[in-house]
């Protein structure tokens, strides 16, 4: 993570807290050292940033940096809370730490009633012992997907065949237990979606693909009605 990047978490993760928050919190949530934590707290309290505490005791933001709230309704707070407990279950570590992020930075700019709403959630997803195990890694297959690499895979089918597969990915879908990947393949010349518990080897090719009419994926959500 970069320095700027953890600089803008520390004062995000502080916002959503009404707390102190110990540096050694801080450091296992930044997944850095606590000397750190100590160094970059100086830095910001020296460009102007209202934190007050100190070391051994716990940092605290002042409540004079506010930020216009944001206009959610309890709902609204509702279905954040569950879509953030949903991607901390199923998506990989990346995603969660995400999820999490996100969070804190909406609860620092919520008013006070709904932080109430987001600190008293009462909406959990957990994993299941039905989920499905998956060799391959979730997080590169994200962002082969962002960067338009293909993808050279084994895939081994419901008939238990095995075959050799060069895709260009489009998506992943969920459907419970089962995460699927979507894609274009080259082999069959159409769409074909793929279990990822199915899929034994996989490399990101350094050959990237375009946009073809036809082969993306909002021709694949045109012809299924996919929405």
């Amino acid at each position: 993570m970069r320095r700027a990047d953890r600089l803008f978490r520390i004062v995000e993760y502080l916002k959503a807290r009404r707390f102190a928050v110990k540096a050694v919190d801080l450091a296992n949530e930044l997944e850095v050292s606590t000397r750190t934590i100590y160094r970059d707290m100086a830095d910001l309290q020296v460009s102007g940033v209202p934190i007050t505490g100190e070391a051994g005791v716990g940092y605290m933001l002042s409540s004079d940096h506010v930020v216009k709230p944001l206009m959610f309704n309890a709902e609204e707070v509702d279905a954040l809370m569950l879509g953030v407990q949903m991607v901390k279950s199923w998506g990989d570590r990346a995603l969660a730490q995400s999820a999490g992020q996100a969070i804190d930075k909406i609860t620092s700019i919520l008013p006070e009633s709904l932080r109430q709403e987001i600190e008293n959630t009462f909406l959990f997803s957990k994993t299941s012992e039905a989920e499905l195990p998956i060799q391959i890694d979730f997080t590169t297959l994200r962002r082969a997907i962002r960067s338009k690499n293909k993808l050279q895979m084994s895939y081994k089918d419901l008939k238990e065949e095995s075959s050799e597969r060069c895709i260009r990915p489009l998506c992943l879908i969920f459907f419970s237990p089962v995460w699927l990947l979507l894609g274009w393949c080259e082999k069959r010349n159409d769409f074909r979606s793929f279990r990822l518990d199915r899929i034994g080897q996989i490399q990101v090719l350094d050959l990237k693909y375009k946009d073809e009419p036809g082969k993306r994926l909002s021709d694949f959500r045109r012809q299924n009605a996919y929405t």
